[in-house]
């Protein structure tokens, strides 16, 4: 009996690049999930049992940094298939794709007849093929601005970096139930595609899963014929221009992940102190009792009074200072803070009078101030 008749689907390396793919976004998931919820008992275990967070970063940039290089190399093998071998680009959305989705719809609600004919690729790889390109957009972006914090905040606001870790986060973990409730079922459980791994498809497998192409290739029609030398011309044109975009997305790359060291750094735990918290409250300690009165002269009274009140603001260098008699005589930017036998023209006494001055005096200190500004301002 003799085997059944298979069709080539993927070559192998496009099968390598799925398992670059496969196992970038898997250690993606498992290193990142738990720093997003990194409260969770789970998720404290899983970091211990990976060896810490710090190498947990380690391998989830490393992981980050393998997808990105996965992907420089799909769009330039994606580059070569479109433009010199003139493939159809059978992965773009049609609108036979929304009435194929439509008629799926009903067929599984048992409200229609049939399930849809569909060709290279159906609506749902489609639509799983473009949520991987959007989910590597945002996750790049996000990825770039959480790996580069200080760049990031010196070009834009600072709260771009905790809005790119939310949609970092959360498209994460939409990817992740993607994977397991869409991919899982439509790829392993409904009917386990075994192509990726062995890149081929049974005739049966043709006919259930794309009648559309299996027609087509039987028809010779799934491929368009390629002339020689235009190949060869388009090939001269295709490589360097290749070659250059290829080492500028790799030199982009590695800018990436060599802007700058992070910001981020993770402090070793320290053991629990207990705090020692007595039951009544720590005593307001009490207004320094004010200076002696002695003569009014700078001497006997005021200077010790200013200097209580004032000198904290109004002392050493730079404005007007209150330490000495002489400083007092020198005044500030504003002029003489006193004026010898005019009170009313004393700077000192003018601003202390409006009664919230930082430094104010009581009713009492300011009559003696007046009295000693009126008395002509002894110093002795």
């Amino acid at each position: 009996m003799s085997a059944e008749k298979t069709y080539t689907r993927f070559t192998l390396a496009q099968r390598l690049e799925h398992v670059a793919q496969l196992v970038s976004f898997t250690v993606l998931a498992v290193t990142g999930l738990p720093q997003k919820f990194a409260d969770h008992p789970l998720s404290e275990w899983a970091i211990a049992a990976m060896g810490g967070i710090e190498l947990v970063r380690v391998i989830h940039r490393a992981a980050a940094t393998v997808l990105m290089v996965a992907t420089v190399y799909h769009l330039v093998t994606l580059g070569y298939k479109v433009y010199v071998q003139r493939v159809r680009p059978t992965m773009l959305p049609e609108l036979k794709d929304a009435r194929d989705a439509l008629q799926a719809f009903f067929f599984n609600l048992g409200l229609g007849k049939k399930w849809p004919q569909m060709g290279r690729y159906t609506f749902e790889e489609k639509a799983e093929y473009w949520a991987f390109v959007w989910g590597t957009l945002v996750m790049v972006a996000t990825g770039f601005i959480l790996w580069n914090p200080i760049a990031t905040a010196q070009l834009f606001p600072g709260q771009i970096i905790p809005a790119a870790k939310a949609a970092h986060g959360g498209e994460a973990l939409l990817a992740v139930l993607a994977i397991i409730i869409w991919h899982f079922y439509g790829v392993h459980i409904r009917h386990f595609n075994r192509s990726m791994w062995t890149g081929k498809l049974t005739e049966a497998e043709m006919a259930h899963e794309h009648p559309l192409e299996l027609a087509d290739l039987k028809a010779g029609t799934a491929t368009r014929a390629v002339d020689a030398a235009a190949l060869k011309r388009r090939q001269q044109i295709f490589y360097p221009v290749a070659g250059v975009a290829v080492v500028a997305l790799l030199a982009g790359v590695v800018w990436f992940i060599t802007f700058e060291e992070t910001a981020i750094a993770t402090l070793p735990s320290r053991p629990t102190v207990e705090v020692f918290a007595p039951q009544t409250p720590t005593p307001i300690p009490p207004t320094p009792p004010p200076p002696p009165v002695g003569a009014l002269t700078w001497n006997g009274y005021i200077g010790t009074l200013l200097a209580a009140k004032c000198a904290g603001c109004h002392g050493g260098a730079g404005g007007l200072s209150l330490e000495s008699y002489a400083a007092l005589q020198q005044g500030g930017q504003g002029g003489a803070a006193v004026r010898a036998g005019d009170p009313s023209a004393s700077l000192l006494l003018t601003v202390q009078a409006a009664g919230s001055h930082p430094g104010q005096l009581s009713a009492l200190e300011l009559e003696r101030l007046q009295q000693w500004i009126a008395a002509g301002a002894p110093e002795n």
